[in-house]
């Protein structure tokens, strides 16, 4: 395991996401992130994307997706538990 801040997380998708004018540092562990951040399911698959170049994580099933993308904390946790680098 591979420890994984917030603040880590924020900073990439910050970097990589159209997060429609959304104040990422005032997001918690549990701002939901689609909600929380106005994504859409294309804004998902581009998550999965990030998940991969970053961090060497891949998801096939969208519906283990779906969990993992409920709320940043829940990201985050997937994040720091699944990372290859």
């Amino acid at each position: 395991m591979i420890e994984t801040s917030l603040d880590e997380v924020k900073k990439i998708l910050s970097e990589n996401l159209d997060a429609q004018g959304a104040d990422l540092n005032s997001l918690t562990e549990s701002s939901p992130l689609f909600e929380g951040l106005g994504l859409d399911s294309l804004d998902a698959i581009e998550l999965v994307v990030i998940l991969k170049k970053y961090y060497d994580i891949t998801i096939a099933n969208m519906d283990e997706g779906r969990e993992i993308f409920k709320t940043l904390g829940s990201l985050r946790a997937y994040i720091e538990n699944n990372r290859q680098k």
